[in-house]
């Protein structure tokens, strides 16, 4: 799809080398919009690390306070509230806190870029679409933009809550401290926010796929407990090894799963009509 007829402004078809230039241009403006908020995340990094990460090491976090508080008005007392996370941070190598900083300003440049980064990557697809597809894909940067933000905010407020509160709290013997390094730590979070996030494009990846006709809907529906399966394996990898924690995390998915189904039914409904 990315080498169809590719039409300028004044409507001829781009060479070869026409698309390479073209995706050359692509390309650079999306490396400097990665590295242009990535130096701003950089020279912010003492804040965003107190608040965006070593905040999460602390019981009076949002997210604890809000499952704690769920706990009482279900009754349940103090058994959703989160104990003292006992976790102390490293850094052994000479090099660790200046790689772990490039790290996650770079990974937090992708991050709060995505929606411009999207808009590059669909704007190099877009013109090889026809006028049926294009009219038919209208809002597919915002639906994807919202859709990753959604993610990150997921895997943030609640996977990596309960991620580090499991492994922070958790020892073999009472004589063993857990004295992460702190890029491990941060490393734990952001993959985790950042991998929630794609998985949050399944409706979108379900849509493309549906419109080149590679899936269908009923191909959805006929493999659907085997996706639950999948699903809850993947809850069970991503998240601490309780039941309550698989469940949250599984719910959502599931959820995107349907809406998947629904958006392919339409997009399978609407590409028949347009061969018709």
């Amino acid at each position: 799809m990315l080498f169809l007829p590719l039409m300028t402004a004044d409507t001829k078809e781009m060479s070869f080398f026409g698309h390479l230039e073209e995706l050359r241009k692509r390309l650079f403006r999306m490396a400097a919009a990665v590295i242009l908020v990535a130096v701003v995340l950089f020279f912010y990094t003492e804040w965003i690390i107190d608040t965006v990460y070593i905040a999460m090491s602390k019981p009076n976090f949002i997210t604890y306070r809000a499952f704690c508080k769920i706990g009482k008005l279900l009754d349940l007392q103090d058994t959703l509230c989160a104990n003292e996370i006992k976790l102390q941070f490293q850094s052994i190598k000479m090099t660790g806190q200046f790689s772990t900083n490039i790290y996650f300003s770079f990974v937090g440049g992708i991050v709060l870029s995505f929606p411009y980064l999207f808009l590059q990557v669909w704007g190099f697809v877009k013109p090889g679409l026809k006028k049926n597809e294009t009219s038919a894909t209208k809002g597919i940067v915002l639906w994807a933009s919202l859709l990753f933000l959604c993610g990150i905010f997921f895997g943030y407020f609640i996977i990596a809550p309960l991620t580090v509160q499991f492994f922070g709290n958790y020892t073999m013997s009472q004589d063993i401290m857990n004295i992460p390094t702190i890029g491990d730590y941060i490393g734990i979070i952001t993959a985790t926010t950042f991998w929630t996030g794609l998985l949050f494009e399944l409706p979108v990846v379900i849509y493309i796929l549906t419109k080149i006709g590679i899936v269908g809907p009923e191909f959805l529906r006929t493999y659907r407990k085997h996706a639950i399966v999948v699903v809850l394996i993947l809850s069970a990898v991503i998240t601490p090894p309780d039941f309550f924690s698989q469940i949250i995390v599984s719910i959502p998915i599931l959820i995107l799963y349907e809406i998947s189904i629904f958006v392919s039914a339409r997009t399978e409904k609407a590409r028949i009509k347009s061969k018709a």
